[in-house]
């Protein structure tokens, strides 16, 4: 088990210790994306949903909940986080979030970005469900990431 760097030698969760790394700039984009139907599309994008502007919720609750990462995941470092941007493109039938965060640290910002994005949609779920509570949360992933010993990656 000591491949595993949550875990100490004998199988216990413990959080890395990464007092010895230096610190480099970190960068990290996460995607998602809620479906629904049409009529809740077009009411998130024409302002008509009674709970107010859905995106602009949405986009707060994305960038607050990258900030409070390390309160929610377990094993997280908590991270001075010097940029949060969420944004929230509608079409036809949902929204695709995309969240992209940077630090300067000793370890990188993907569950930041990645918490960004689930958040934001489950604002968006929220906000919207009594016009469409069958709406879909899905396919949240990293994109890319850079910074670190292992450098740039990108998803194929």
């Amino acid at each position: 088990m000591a491949d595993l760097t949550h875990l100490d030698e004998a199988g216990a969760a413990r959080m890395v210790d990464v007092s010895a790394k230096p610190d480099t700039p970190r960068r990290a984009v996460a995607e998602g994306r809620i479906a629904m139907s049409a009529e809740a599309t077009a009411a998130i994008r024409d302002g008509a949903v009674a709970k107010g502007d859905v995106l602009a919720v949405a986009r707060v609750a994305g960038i607050m909940a990258a900030k409070r990462t390390g309160d929610l995941i377990p094993l997280c470092h908590p991270l001075p986080i010097t940029s949060v941007a969420v944004d929230l493109i509608t079409d036809d039938i949902g929204v695709t979030a995309t969240a992209t965060v940077t630090t300067t640290g000793k370890t990188g910002v993907e569950m930041e970005a990645m918490t960004a994005v689930s958040v934001a949609l489950l604002t968006i779920y929220d906000m919207a469900k009594a016009i469409d509570k069958g709406m879909t949360i899905g396919d949240v992933r990293l994109l890319e990431k850079s910074g670190g010993k292992s450098g740039y990656w990108t998803a194929p």
